[in-house]
């Protein structure tokens, strides 16, 4: 979830490894091979990434306001449901609006 928020401000080099090593499940004997460097090049670069993007939550916050809100939306979408029918659908729509907007953020970044 770090990657996802703070990635694009990893540099490339860190960008890719943590891809490679995260999302693709390579090996740091795999990354090391196709980038031409050491398994412990790979394995400090990989540890650099991460403080980085644990730095950047702890000064910034993105992930655990994402998760709030998500919690504040399920939260309100439940509320909705056991209200009576003519006032569920406006609020139903507000939820979907809100939720959309946090998800077309997410996408932005």
């Amino acid at each position: 979830m770090l990657f996802d928020f703070y990635g694009p401000l990893l540099t490339e080099k860190q960008q890719t490894f943590l891809k490679y090593y995260f999302h693709d499940d390579y090996s740091l004997g795999e990354i090391a091979a196709d980038a031409g460097v050491s398994r412990q090049a790979v394995y400090e670069h990989l540890k650099r990434a991460e403080q980085v993007l644990e730095s950047y939550e702890r000064k910034l916050g993105l992930v655990s306001r994402h998760d709030r809100l998500q919690e504040g939306l399920d939260r309100l979408e439940r509320e909705i449901g056991g209200l009576p029918d003519e006032w569920r659908r406006m609020l139903a729509e507000t939820a979907a609006l809100l939720r959309g907007s946090e998800e077309e953020g997410n996408e932005r970044e």
